[in-house]
């Protein structure tokens, strides 16, 4: 009986000599994957779920999306990583980050979300799991669970590609979720995305009549807390205007104190009118950061069919027939209606 204890003991001992061996990392640290483990670890997964769901053929299509991510990259709090980003070729809306800042983006996410903006929010909460390395984390867990069959029967490479897609497919803890929410908007924010775009695509994924993957949304009552705390990060940084839900329930509002713009009540672009007013608020509030606002900078462009109010280069809203006809103008007198409103609100908030 103690020969078998002993041995036991031994196993254990040997196995965990031979973890921190094989990653070069002494017992005193409390990280036992190494950087230079970690991206091999995630470079392996990421070949496993290229073949099974191929990659988009679409150059343009994957070096906007690797834009978007490296410009979020650059603001974030863990830059020294081979960041990759892929959209992959399936329907689902689901998005992963492999070990090592490999990044997944799923076709039928940036379906659901085409704006630079949503993606944004969407890549940005991905690269908060890198950042934090909550997937590496998790297979540290399971390493030590199970040390002693590693150390017996185990083949490194091929148990740390099975841990490391285990840990990626079941789905990360509440507060990695709420964790990565937090990143997701602070890097988009920084990259200068709209500042709503991580709330943006959280009450997306809130609508989907459907079943969706953990690492995006676990439940409608856990969805519906993230974009209540996202909402309590853009309250803090006191993000001005704000998009809301006019009286009427249907109507999207952008208020800013007692000062509002007219109210959007047609669909465009397939954006409801919240949406469009999200969208709205967010550029207003990136003009509201510029140092040398100038009112005589606004413009008015039109395509033959619409009127797209703009400040110098930023496209604040698209003024559609629909959009007239709800307020009983035309849309060009509608667009100079939005363009005294801006004048107004921008002589008094800067």
């Amino acid at each position: 009986m103690v020969q078998k204890i002993m041995l036991r003991a031994g196993m254990v001992f040997a196995a965990i000599v031979c973890i921190v061996t094989l990653y070069g990392v002494p017992c005193a640290q409390a990280s036992i994957i190494s950087t230079k483990s970690e991206i091999n670890i995630g470079r392996d997964v990421g070949k496993q779920l290229e073949k099974k769901y191929g990659v988009v053929d679409d150059p343009a299509l994957q070096e906007r999306v690797t834009k978007i991510g490296m410009r979020m990259v650059a603001v974030s709090d863990r830059k020294d990583l081979p960041y990759s980003f892929k959209v992959l070729n399936s329907k689902d809306v689901n998005a992963m980050a492999a070990p090592g800042g490999f990044i997944y983006i799923f076709k039928g996410l940036i379906d659901l979300m085409p704006s630079d903006d949503e993606l944004a929010g969407v890549i940005g909460h991905e690269i908060g799991h890198v950042v934090k390395r909550h997937s590496v984390k998790q297979i540290e867990k399971n390493l030590l669970l199970n040390v002693g069959f590693i150390a017996v029967f185990g083949d490194k490479g091929a148990i740390l590609q099975n841990l490391a897609m285990n840990a990626i497919m079941a789905g990360y803890s509440r507060s990695d979720e709420r964790e990565s929410d937090y990143l997701g908007y602070l890097y988009s924010s920084k990259a200068s995305y709209n500042p709503y775009s991580m709330k943006m695509g959280l009450l997306k994924l809130s609508s989907l009549q459907q079943g969706y993957q953990q690492d995006l949304f676990s439940d409608h009552p856990e969805g519906k807390e993230r974009i209540a705390l996202v909402q309590t990060y853009l309250d803090k940084d006191r993000i001005h205007p704000k998009p809301q839900l006019a009286p009427d329930g249907k109507s999207g509002l952008v208020v800013d104190g007692t000062w509002q713009l007219p109210t959007i009540d047609a669909e465009y672009g397939g954006y409801k009118p919240l949406y469009r007013a999200h969208f709205v608020a967010g550029n207003l509030y990136r003009i509201s950061q510029l140092i040398d606002y100038n009112p005589d900078k606004y413009i008015l462009d039109y395509d033959g069919e619409n009127v797209i109010v703009g400040y110098d280069d930023i496209q604040i809203i698209t003024i559609t027939p629909e959009d007239a006809v709800s307020h009983d103008m035309s849309t060009m007198d509608l667009a100079g209606v939005y363009v005294d409103k801006l004048k107004e609100w921008n002589r008094k908030s800067l």
